[in-house]
Parts: structure tokens; sequence; C-alpha cells
């Protein structure tokens, strides 16, 4: 069963977006990540048009952070304080994405921006994932305790601007983690993603934040940072396929609810194992675009050019 898509300008199997979404909905909740970096690329792959995949898809992570988000909240497991933070950073990260987002599609460079920025960063986010994962598990074998990060406290921990959060357990400046907000926001505006994927290992190893904490935290911070990316992109380049967004939604929503259960269920290096191996993957399959000789060597496009 087939749907045309407006803004996409063709049509797709109903049956297969729904699929697509609930798999991803699922290791939204799971990891507490957007499930962007998954989707973005899935539905580039099934032919969506790069443009209409990253700004469509920002309502299908809302959707699914917000039950996730509320699936933690419920068990107590969610730090508001830091995600208010979090928040801050990542609305004005998102703002500057929009707007490189569209300067890129101008110059009809957006498609190739997507393709090597997926690249680099799931290679190199996915890779220090994995390592770390293996040696705290092989340490865990030998009965050797091995602490996430170094031990003491890290030098931006005492930049100004301290503040603690205690259910995260934290006493640091602000100040890094604004940054690192701004910095995913970012990422997540030009890419189609939560950024999650990003920000649950950035809190975990370089602030310390308790597995259990960091997940629903991002999830609350993902929610509204999308929200900001949806209005966004559909005021400054209307880019929103409303019809995919229901579809990914409805799956996502449904997914994400057994995802946070199955999460709660999860070993700490045993969660940081899966997430890093899903990274990877993802970013060898957009790898292969590159490499591999596609089926068709020429095409045509239409390129905007504003004068």
């Amino acid at each position: 069963m087939q749907i045309y898509l407006p803004i996409a300008e063709l049509p797709i199997s109903i049956f297969l977006v729904l699929g697509i979404g609930a798999a991803v909905g699922f290791i939204s909740g799971m990891f507490g990540v957007g499930g962007g970096f998954l989707m973005t690329p899935l539905l580039i792959f099934i032919g969506i048009p790069p443009a209409v995949a990253v700004a469509t898809e920002t309502a299908q992570i809302a959707a699914s952070s917000m039950t996730g988000a509320i699936a933690y909240w419920r068990r107590r497991a969610l730090d508001f304080k830091l995600g208010g933070v979090l928040l801050a950073g990542g609305v004005v990260g998102t703002v500057l994405g929009v707007a490189f987002f569209n300067a890129m599609r101008r110059l009809g460079q957006l498609d190739l921006v997507i393709t090597l920025s997926y690249i680099t960063l799931l290679g190199s986010v996915g890779g220090l994932m994995l390592t770390e994962s293996l040696k705290a598990m092989l340490s865990a074998r030998k009965g050797i305790s091995a602490p996430l990060g170094r031990a003491g406290h890290p030098w931006y921990f005492g930049l100004p601007l301290r503040m603690r959060f205690n259910r995260s357990k934290l006493y640091v400046s602000v100040l890094p983690l604004l940054f690192l907000a701004i910095l995913i926001g970012f990422a997540g505006a030009v890419l189609g993603i939560g950024g999650g994927f990003l920000m649950v290992p950035a809190l975990i190893y370089l602030f310390r934040v308790p597995t259990a904490v960091v997940v629903g935290t991002s999830l609350f911070q993902i929610l509204f940072t999308m929200l900001a990316a949806i209005m966004l992109h559909a005021a400054t380049n209307q880019s929103v396929d409303i019809i995919l967004a229901m579809l990914l939604v409805f799956g996502g929503v449904f997914g994400a609810q057994f995802g946070a259960r199955a999460g709660q269920n999860i070993r700490g290096d045993h969660f940081r194992l899966l997430l890093a191996l899903i990274v990877l993957a993802v970013g060898v399959r957009f790898a292969s675009e590159i490499v591999l000789r596609p089926d068709e060597l020429f095409s045509l496009g239409l390129i905007e050019i504003r004068r």
C-alpha cells in the first residue's frame, strides 16, 4: 500500500515507513537517543531527498523523545536542572545549524555536506565508544575496576559559573555543558539527528553522569531542541513533509515505549557496546555510498539560486 508524499514528491510504502519508524523508536527509547542518526540515513537510502529527510525527521525525533522522556520521568530517572542547561545551549546551536543548512542548500552542496559529515561523525564517535566499551568489558572479566574517564576532576569542572546537579551528583561549571549542547544542537539541525548518540556518551565519559539518569535527561533536551528545529525548518525552507512526519511519528511513538522498558535491563558496559556497534554500522553504510559504483552515473536535478 503506497502513499504520495507531497514535499518529497514521490510515492512510498506506508508499511515500510511505519516499520522503520517503530524500529528506530525502539532504539531511541532504549538508548536515550533521538534516533535521527539512524532514521535520516534510512530515509535517504529509500529515496527521500536529503533536505526533506533531515527536516522531516525532526518531527519523529521529537515524538519518540517525548514518550521516552515521560517514561524515564515516571521512574525518577531524569535530571530537569541539567536538562534545562543543555536545552539552553541546544536551542542556540539549533538556530545556527538551520542557518548553515539553508546556506549550503542555496549553494547546492547540502547533499555532500550531509554525507561527509555522517561518515566523519559516526566513524569517529562509534570507534571511540567501541574501544572504550570493549576495554571496560575485558577489565570486568578480569575483575579489574575500570572507571569512566580519568581519576580526579577534569580541569573544565572548575571553570566559572559552577552549578550543583543533585540528581546527577555533579558540581561543575555550566560553560562546558553549554558548549557541548551548542555543538550538538548545531549538528542536529544540519544532519537531522537528535544528537543523543553524541550527548549520551559525552555526559557519561566527560561529565560522569550516571547511566540511569543520562538517558532520560538526554531525551528531555532532545525533545525541545527538535521542536525548535521543526519550526525553523518549516518557516525557512518549507522542507517538512507532514504526511511522512505523521507516519514516522506513529511508528516511533509505538516503538519508543518498548525500548524505554528494555533499556532499564541492560548493563552499563553492554549498553555502551551496543550503541557503539549501531553507530559504526550506519557510518559504514554511508561510506559505501561513496566507495561503491552508483546504479546511475549521471542524474539531473534543479538547483535553487537566489539573488
